[in-house]
């Protein structure tokens, strides 16, 4: 059975309560995203949901909630750190195919399966990148200050999250990060690397599936960040005997 025909009974009023309305297409290619994700899952690790009902909620729902942020930014090229198995940048990409996505994740294995996948969805609007964060973000690294939105779901701490992520956002440009129920107190625990990489977090909201923060990059990132590959996980900005 395609994980089309397991859509949860609640999925069309929730889509409606986020002002999205879907093209010709879209669910349909949603609906083969799942069952490439879950296939491939079966071979190596890509996500802990095996359930197609349960991945329309926690995956399709959870990525698409960041689409009345996407448009209100009106972004043009967005940049998904850490994407794993595409989330959240491949549904918002089958859904947003004005944009123009890039997906960085580090693990060779996974970012074959993404190229894979964005072949046989045909996304012309997705470029997928085998490489650390750390080194696309540097001076020399071709990626500094080019998107407009930078998103990241399941990537770490904020305290880490952020080295990794607002170096690649414009000025002006925003971070979006999925995050849990602890979202307050890891902003708490940031509050010096968001200082540090001149940042603010300009909303915290609540959806049925996490919390949405939105970071706006208020100045350009200092020189020294990223780091080098590891740094940022191993001495994150801020935590005792590391002061940025």
């Amino acid at each position: 059975m395609s994980s089309i025909d397991q859509l949860p009974s609640d999925f069309y009023e929730r889509v409606e309560d986020l002002g999205i309305a879907f093209d010709s297409g879209d669910l349909s290619r949603l609906g083969l995203y799942i069952d490439l994700l879950l296939e491939t899952n079966k071979k190596f690790n890509l996500t802990a949901v095996k359930d197609p009902e349960k991945a329309w909620t926690k995956h399709i729902l959870d990525s698409l909630s960041l689409i009345p942020v996407l448009a209100t930014e009106g972004v043009e090229h967005v940049v998904d750190i850490g994407s794993g198995g595409g989330l959240p940048g491949i549904p918002l990409a089958i859904t947003m195919p004005e944009v123009t996505f890039t997906l960085v994740e580090t693990t060779k294995k996974k970012a074959m399966f993404l190229s894979e996948a964005v072949e046989q969805l045909g996304l012309d609007n997705v470029t997928v990148i085998a490489e650390r964060a750390e080194n696309l973000a540097t001076k020399d690294g071709g990626f500094r200050d080019i998107a407009d939105a930078v998103i990241a779901r399941a990537v770490g701490p904020l305290n880490v999250l952020l080295e990794l992520t607002v170096p690649f956002a414009k000025v002006g440009g925003v971070v979006i990060a999925i995050k849990g129920e602890k979202a307050p107190q890891e902003i708490e625990e940031a509050r010096k690397a968001l200082h540090v990489l001149k940042t603010e977090v300009e909303s915290s909201s609540r959806t049925t599936t996490g919390t949405i923060l939105v970071i706006r990059k208020k100045d350009h990132t200092p020189k020294m960040y990223p780091r080098c590959a590891g740094e940022p996980k191993r001495a994150p900005i801020g935590r005792k005997g590391n002061n940025g």
